[in-house]
């Protein structure tokens, strides 16, 4: 495994969609740096919203990780989907978590909102985003979801922020009481966004699948 692992490493580095990470990430370090822009005092309202949008960037950026115009190729090799999707998000995940960072000293430290619920936020997003992707590959023959991902996360994040009852509000301020509250429902969405997200990464057993079983079926029934 470790031999084939770093067999796949350089091909993999070749098909990953660097413009599409590099965009994600220099739009989510511009969205975080537009408090420090500007003058006057911090306003933590504004890094609030910087950060939003700057963990939205990186999500919409990270959508595009799975496309791979060569996908009915590279499903031929003897190499698990799980492993060839792990591994591209191996390589992405180290520069995402640098951005990230870097994001987040961006915003002024008067302007900061609580950084650790923040993060909760912008790695359940983009799990959201990969889960999505996996998804669509999984059950079609779709060789770049990127741009139907991105639009629906674009879509969600918009319904999560209009539509949502007050009950199920995803996207309150700090000094909102329902603070607390709205940050465990942040934790549910991304245990069940990983544990699709995981369940998508495996390859459907032809066994299984309805056609199969009817064919089996008939051949089993006596004449």
């Amino acid at each position: 495994m470790t031999v084939m692992t770093r067999a796949l490493l350089t091909p993999v580095l070749r098909t990953l969609p660097w413009r599409a990470l590099a965009g994600g990430g220099a739009t989510a370090l511009l969205l975080a740096g537009i408090p420090r822009m500007l003058s006057g005092a911090p306003d933590p309202w504004l890094g609030l919203i910087s950060l939003r949008g700057a963990a939205l960037a990186l999500a919409l950026g990270l959508a595009f990780l799975l496309d791979d115009p060569a996908r009915h190729i590279t499903s031929a090799v003897p190499v698990r989907r799980p492993l060839r999707v792990g591994l591209r998000v191996a390589l992405a995940l180290p520069g995402a978590a640098l951005c990230w960072t870097a994001a987040v000293f961006l915003v002024p430290e008067g302007a900061r909102p609580p950084v650790g619920a923040l993060t909760l936020e912008a790695i359940a997003t983009a799990v959201f985003a990969l889960a999505s992707a996996a998804l669509i590959i999984q059950r079609s023959t779709a060789t770049e979801p990127g741009v139907a991902v991105s639009t629906g996360l674009l879509s969600t994040a918009a319904a999560a922020f209009l539509l949502l009852p007050d009950g199920w509000a995803l996207l309150v301020s700090p000094d909102d009481p329902r603070w607390t509250d709205t940050h465990e429902r942040w934790a549910m969405l991304l245990t069940v966004a990983l544990a699709v997200g995981t369940r998508a990464c495996v390859e459907p057993l032809r066994a299984w699948r309805l056609g199969s079983f009817r064919g089996r079926a008939q051949q089993a029934a006596p004449l």
